[in-house]
């Protein structure tokens, strides 16, 4: 096993950094600070971050196909002219409820952009439950809801051969798996695939890697876990030295990076000083495994 180091690359802190993604062509850094109300940009071979206000609290953004972002954001899928700075909506969702915000989400392999809600926090990781759905935006811009009575939607990927969708509502603490049907984007026979242990924390993010092994943030944690999704085991544990990890990307040249989010929000001073990195995005390398590129909106 090679040696794992951990490195502080983005030390411009979030209040709420989430939903990295790799952008290969320009080796930058996607990401989100969902309270901070921004989508940043950070290049690997400048150093320099590029941000965008939103209007209000945005839970994830993706690439597009046909050039920008698309981005869950306040309880709407809104797409992203990065050049212009300009957000249009798409797409309402959570139409009956009036205190939800999106979260996290990813694109399928057949382009579809899957997202989640929740309801809004009364402290960091404390919320209503129950309030929340998983969402997909379809190429054509329309929506379809897979369920609901979620409290707190959050990771989300899909198995290499696209049979098996995995997902996380994080006040179960567990991670779950789907069957997946490619063809439709359908999801069904929902079953547990990893009970978090007490010290592990509240899972939050995660990735697939190229062996189909699962790395799972975990808020609260300090830590990345490797899952092997087939058996429900724990392979690997990466700690980090901030406590709030939120989520992780494959990134950097063939994949072989791994980028960990991170949040500040909620720390008092006290606990600020002793993580004085809290917020930053770290760099894992030295893991002998690599990630796969990331989906883009078809739409």
């Amino acid at each position: 096993m090679s040696s794992v180091k951990v490195e502080c690359v983005v030390k411009e802190p979030n209040e709420i950094g989430e939903g990295p993604v790799w952008e290969e062509k320009d080796s930058t850094l996607l990401y989100v600070d969902i309270t901070g109300q921004k989508i940043s940009r950070w290049s690997s071979l400048t150093n320099q971050i590029e941000s965008m206000s939103t209007e209000t609290f945005v839970g994830c953004v993706v690439p597009r196909r046909s050039g920008g972002y698309v981005i869950g954001e306040g309880t709407h899928f809104a797409a992203v002219d990065w050049q212009k700075r300009s957000i249009t909506t798409i797409a309402h969702v959570d139409t009956d409820k009036s205190k939800t915000r999106f979260n996290d989400g990813k694109v399928d392999p057949a382009g579809r952009f899957f997202a989640g809600t929740m309801g809004l926090e009364v402290r960091p990781a404390e919320v209503e439950k129950k309030q929340g759905s998983l969402y997909s935006l379809q190429a054509d811009h329309s929506v379809i809801k897979h369920f609901d009575q979620v409290d707190l939607s959050n990771g989300l990927d899909w198995s290499l051969d696209h049979r098996y969708f995995y997902y996380i509502d994080s006040l179960k603490f567990m991670l779950e798996v789907f069957d997946y049907d490619m063809q439709t984007g359908a999801i069904s026979n929902r079953r547990t695939v990893y009970q978090l242990e007490k010290d592990e924390g509240i899972p939050d993010g995660m990735c697939i890697d190229a062996e189909g092994k699962l790395w799972m943030a975990c808020y609260s944690g300090g830590r990345v876990l490797r899952i092997d999704p087939q058996t429900g085991t724990r392979l690997q544990t990466v700690k980090l030295p901030v406590a709030r990890t939120t989520s992780c990307c494959f990134g950097g040249k063939d994949y072989t990076d791994l980028y960990v989010t991170s949040a500040y929000k909620g720390m008092d001073e006290e606990a600020r000083a002793q993580q004085p990195q809290a917020g930053c995005i770290f760099k894992v390398s030295g893991l002998g495994v690599k990630g796969i590129p990331p989906n883009s909106f078809a739409g």
